[in-house]
C-alpha cells in the first residue's frame, strides 16, 4: 500500500451521493440517511483478518453509535452473498453495501493501487468517512488501524 492514499475529498466537501443494495437485498441511499451522522467505512474484503477486526469493532460499539444517532455502513466490492455470510458469521448489526461495479469506491476515491508482499494490484483502501446530518464530510480517516478504529470514530461523533 502506498504510504498515504491521496485523498481527493476533504472535510467540508459534499459527500458523493449513492444508492446501493445491502447484503440482505434492501436499498440504502445517502440521501435517505440525511439528518443523521453516517459512518461510511470502506474495507478491502469480507472475512479477512483486518476487515473482521474492524467490522467486529463497529459491532461491539454499535449500541453506542446508535445512542449518538449515528448510522454505520460498511462498503466493499464483494458480492451480496459474501456480505450476507460475513454478516451472519459475525452477527453484524449494520448494513454492508454491495459495490461490485465500483461506483461508490470510485466516487469516494478509495479504489487504487495497493502493494502486498511486493505485488502491486488494484483494490479498496481502508478509509472511513464521517458524513454529517447535512450531507457534508465531517471527518476522514485514511490508513485505518482496525483494532482501534471504532473507538476513534465514536469519540469524534
Amino acid at each position: 500500500m502506498p504510504a498515504q492514499l491521496e485523498l481527493k475529498l476533504q472535510p467540508g466537501d459534499k459527500a458523493p451521493e449513492f444508492t446501493a443494495m445491502t447484503h440482505d437485498g434492501k436499498t440504502i441511499s445517502l440521501a435517505g440517511l440525511r439528518g443523521k451522522n453516517v459512518v461510511l467505512y470502506f474495507y478491502p474484503r469480507d472475512d479477512t483478518p483486518g476487515c473482521t477486526k474492524e467490522a467486529c469493532g463497529f459491532r461491539d460499539s454499535f449500541a453506542e453509535f446508535t445512542k449518538k444517532g449515528a448510522v454505520v455502513v460498511g462498503v466493499s466490492t464483494d458480492p451480496a452473498k459474501k456480505h450476507a455470510k460475513f454478516v451472519a458469521k459475525y452477527k453484524l448489526p449494520f448494513a454492508l453495501l454491495v459495490d461490485e461495479d465500483k461506483q461508490i469506491v470510485t466516487a469516494y476515491v478509495v479504489w487504487g493501487e495497493k502493494k502486498f508482499m511486493g505485488r502491486k494490484y488494484q483494490g479498496t483502501h481502508r478509509v472511513t468517512f464521517l458524513v454529517g446530518p447535512d450531507g457534508r464530510i465531517k471527518r476522514i480517516w485514511p490508513g485505518v488501524k482496525p483494532d482501534e478504529h471504532a473507538a476513534e470514530v465514536l469519540s469524534a461523533i
